[in-house]
């Protein structure tokens, strides 16, 4: 029930989630997939949480973890910590907290010290979900939002419509025909055509333009 709710909480935030159930699922998601960050259970049939992490830093795999755990007492803190985890949160928990520890590992990760994401003159602001182009307030759809962040999050990097087809669904949502298209296009009408750039076959950046 806990993990159900969390998981449309999160989807109502703008995340794409994917939840499995037992530890042994978590391995194996884990090591065939890519995310962008983990919430971990210690607590899971078939295979503690704590095995998992440790399986998942044995692989040199550098995904950021948040434990998440009815497990309160220090040692337990201190091995999930020593085992590679990058945050501990005891439930019960708000989930504002959980949201801005989400923020912070994942903006550790990226080396970044500054909350907002700037990239020429578009800033955006993971707390607030506020972005803003030249000082003014850009509206964006959560699903809009979602793609920018991930552009922005990696200026400079193509990201290919797989990638941020990633960052809007989760396992089981079904996919909108052309939808990155559609949000790319909706993002350049209102940030400027000049902001987000496509490389043809391959995907599409934000920063300053490649040599041709």
């Amino acid at each position: 029930m806990i993990g159900d709710n969390l998981r449309s909480a999160l989807r109502q935030c703008g995340y794409a989630v994917d939840w499995v159930r037992d530890g042994r699922a978590a391995d194996g998601t884990l090591a065939t997939e890519r995310f962008d960050l983990v919430l971990l259970d210690l607590g899971l049939p078939q295979r503690d949480g704590l095995e998992v992490l440790a399986a998942l830093r044995l692989r040199g795999d550098r995904t950021p973890v948040i434990v998440v755990t009815a497990r309160d007492a220090l040692q337990s803190r201190v091995r999930g910590l020593d085992a590679g985890a990058d945050d501990y949160i005891v439930k019960p928990f708000e989930l504002d907290e959980l949201l801005a520890r989400m923020r912070a590992v994942v903006r550790r990760q990226a080396g970044r010290a500054e909350p907002s994401i700037e990239v020429g003159a578009v800033v955006l602001d993971p707390a607030t979900r506020q972005v803003t182009r030249d000082g003014v307030p850009v509206a964006l759809s959560a699903r809009e939002y979602a793609v920018l962040e991930a552009l922005m999050l990696r200026p400079g990097a193509i990201l290919s419509r797989a990638q941020l087809e990633d960052r809007l669904y989760g396992w089981g949502e079904e996919l909108e025909s052309n939808a990155i298209s559609v949000y790319v296009h909706q993002l350049r009408r209102k940030l400027g055509d000049g902001f987000i750039h496509t490389v043809r076959g391959i995907g599409y950046y934000v920063g300053a333009p490649r040599a041709q």
